[in-house]
């Protein structure tokens, strides 16, 4: 098993969504910073996915459109821009992976019923294995994430640390 961190949508503009989301995005962070650190001590390939979208100004350059900076992607990490709710739908992001020898995604981010469940199934149609990290998900509404975590392939922080040992 070669993984893949996929920190999908956690960008500024979301934090602005209301409390709610607001609030599940910083618990989100809680789970991802300590993964991204866990893949970056193996050498595992941590990526960035960025939603833009044009009529909303959710573009490059745009104030609102990068990751916070409590959130701990490096501008080493792979970036890449979507317009699509999967991913992997016109972007390289299944290349880069298959370059990189990557056959599991370990999938985290906003907004769990949204892109986060469409990037899944997108990396299973590419024969990934996409694997959802437990408390990783953010939404506006917290039965969107217990939805997806119980229909996905799903796992701890502690027992991912075990399997990269």
């Amino acid at each position: 098993m070669k993984p893949a961190l996929l920190v999908i949508d956690m960008q500024e503009r979301f934090f602005g969504f209301g409390p709610e989301t607001s609030e599940s995005l910083r618990n989100a962070m809680e789970y991802i910073n300590p993964t991204i650190g866990l893949f970056r001590e193996r050498a595992l390939p941590v990526v960035c996915v960025l939603h833009m979208d044009d009529e909303e100004g959710l573009l490059p350059d745009v104030a609102g459109f990068g990751v916070p900076k409590e959130l701990d992607i490096a501008p080493s990490d792979l970036h890449i821009h979507k317009t699509y709710g999967n991913a992997f739908h016109g972007t390289p992001l299944g290349e880069k992976l298959r370059d990189l020898g990557v056959d599991t995604v370990l999938i985290t981010g906003f907004c769990a019923e949204h892109c986060v469940l469409s990037t899944y199934r997108g990396a299973e149609d590419l024969d990934l294995t996409p694997i959802i990290l437990r408390g990783s998900l953010a939404s506006g509404n917290s039965e969107n994430i217990r939805f997806v975590e119980s229909i996905s392939n799903l796992i701890s922080f502690g027992a991912l640390q075990k399997v990269l040992e």
